[in-house]
């Protein structure tokens, strides 16, 4: 899953896509490395980030997903917390819709999702990007998650998503601290015995700033080791600004792990 991040203040490359033809120029250049999906978003959900009106998000993104869905580069997911702009991202091509709030935010998206038959990606979040790094705290992080994603799994269920359109996602960096997503690294396997596809989000994240001193756009070497890590653990969807290099290493260490096998 490659990142398009159409907005002016993500924390890596915000304001570097803002222009629809810019936005799927790099489209393009994700998909011909490797994307199988191009993940468009049209609000930052970095810390501290601030709402977008839904007009302002509609105008950053419908034009991109138009787009991108006609070229047929990828498949496109949506990711967005509320429902219109959901709703026009699927009627513009959307297939996926990928919602950090994992429905909690807006009432009418988990309709939405069942009545289009759409993908969607549920993930765990503590509290707001406003506050979510306001000290997190957990007993055990890793099976509060755990048991997160299965309420939310279960909420969606009830609400008429077929259970086998839904991924989860632990939430790398969204309010943990970096010993947090560093367990939830080591014990992934407990999030992938909920039974869905997991997808993990660690690309350029801050804590592994934190252990190697690089800068944003610099992390990629980093963010290829928590790659091979969560797919050994079983994570099959990964969430990156760089799907060349994410590529290759998941062709060899799924080759190891084949033969292994």
């Amino acid at each position: 899953m490659g990142v398009l991040n159409v907005t002016p203040d993500s924390f890596s490359d915000g304001g570097d896509f803002l222009d629809a033809s810019a936005a799927v120029a790099h489209a393009r250049q994700l998909a011909a490395d490797g994307a199988a999906i191009v993940d468009v978003g049209g609000e930052s959900t970095r810390p501290g980030a601030s709402t977008v009106p839904v007009a302002e998000e509609l105008r950053r993104v419908v034009p991109v997903v138009e787009r991108i869905a006609a070229e047929r580069l990828a498949t496109v997911s949506i990711d967005t917390s509320k429902h219109e702009v959901a709703e026009a991202a699927i009627q513009a091509g959307a297939r996926i819709v990928n919602d950090v709030t994992a429905l909690r935010a807006d009432p009418e998206m988990a309709a939405l999702i069942a009545a289009s038959g759409t993908l969607c990606c549920l993930m765990h979040m503590h509290g707001e990007p406003r506050t979510m790094q306001d000290d997190p705290h957990y007993d055990d992080v890793v099976s509060e998650v755990s048991r997160f994603l299965e309420q939310r799994l279960a909420f969606a269920v009830a609400e008429g998503v077929a259970e086998e359109r839904v991924w989860l996602d632990p939430g790398i960096g969204f309010g943990k601290t970096g010993r947090h997503n560093l367990e939830l690294l080591l014990r992934l396997d407990e999030i992938v015995a909920l039974g869905r596809p997991v997808v993990v989000g660690a690309s350029r994240k801050s804590f592994l700033g934190r252990l190697t001193g690089r800068g944003e756009r610099d992390r990629e070497a980093a963010t290829l080791a928590t790659t091979v890590l969560a797919c050994e653990r079983g994570a099959s969807i990964f969430r990156v600004h760089e799907p060349r290099g994410t590529r290759d290493a998941l062709k060899v260490t799924r080759a190891v792990l084949d033969a292994g096998a």
